[in-house]
């Protein structure tokens, strides 16, 4: 396992948890910014990072408020916009650290979405978006979550996560990834930010990856096409990979995907100055 560096910060309601995995040798090719999705931690990335330092990355992650080791109640987030703050927060530190460095910001499911929200406000930063199964557009979890009077709290079947049933038995076990149900507010704030993604600038000349896979029951493929036809920009590479679940970066053929990503970044940064 890759020693990581460690360290907090004030974001906009406590404090968060951030790391960075360091490139070896004389100095970065680029830096990946990773965004987690909902109810775990970027902890569930050490491979990830792994995989991308290979290609001469220096990876920086967070947990988001609400989630992993950083402040606030369990995955209680009532404003996506200040999760999006501490991502710059989190952003400003690695350019500060990497100055003149290309920046590549990789998003998952909630962390997708995040991304996107990031990219809408912040783009200009970007060399590169990776969008994993994001939520974009319409996502019926939050549709049906929104019309209940009261949330259920019904565990999250972890088939869903990868064909891999490790993968689910880990993220059982893992203490600091969420196993409890829904707060509405997260629920409600959720919503408005696809929404206002939905109605937000698209990504222009953002180079922009979206991979997902065809069998994600959890996120699935239809709906976030419709967020995606909203914001697609002039370059945007779509991978929807035949039989994968909704953690593509945890598949069994996890090395096809990750070589697909790193491939992408790597072409981007030979084809963009």
């Amino acid at each position: 396992m890759q020693p990581t560096r460690q360290w907090s910060f004030p974001g906009t309601r406590g404090h968060i948890h951030a790391q960075a995995w360091d490139a070896e040798g004389s100095g970065p090719r680029y830096v990946a910014v990773l965004c987690h999705g909902y109810g775990e931690h970027i902890g569930r990335y050490e491979q990830v990072a792994e995989d991308l330092l290979a290609r001469g990355a220096e990876v920086y992650g967070l947990d988001h408020l609400g989630h992993g080791r950083s402040a606030g109640d369990r995955v209680l987030i009532e404003d996506y916009e200040g999760v999006v703050a501490d991502l710059h927060t989190l952003v400003q530190h690695a350019v500060r650290e990497n100055p003149h460095v290309p920046l590549v910001l990789i998003g998952h499911s909630m962390g997708g979405l995040i991304a996107a929200r990031y990219a809408q406000h912040h783009g200009e930063r970007l060399r590169a978006l990776v969008l994993s199964g994001p939520v974009l557009g319409r996502w019926h979890v939050l549709e049906e979550l929104s019309a209940a009077e009261q949330i259920p709290d019904t565990p999250l079947d972890v088939s869903t996560l990868s064909r891999d049933p490790q993968i689910g038995e880990l993220y059982t076990e893992d203490p600091l990834v969420w196993h409890g149900p829904f707060k509405r507010p997260t629920v409600d704030a959720m919503q408005r930010t696809v929404d206002d993604v939905n109605a937000g600038a698209d990504l222009g000349d953002l180079p922009t990856l979206w991979v997902h896979g065809e069998a994600d029951a959890l996120v699935p493929v239809a709906g976030t096409r419709t967020g995606i036809d909203q914001i697609r920009g002039r370059h945007l590479t779509e991978v929807v990979l035949p039989g994968a679940r909704h953690e593509i970066f945890n598949e069994t053929n996890r090395d096809e995907v990750l070589r697909l990503v790193t491939d992408f970044i790597d072409e981007v940064l030979t084809t963009t100055t």
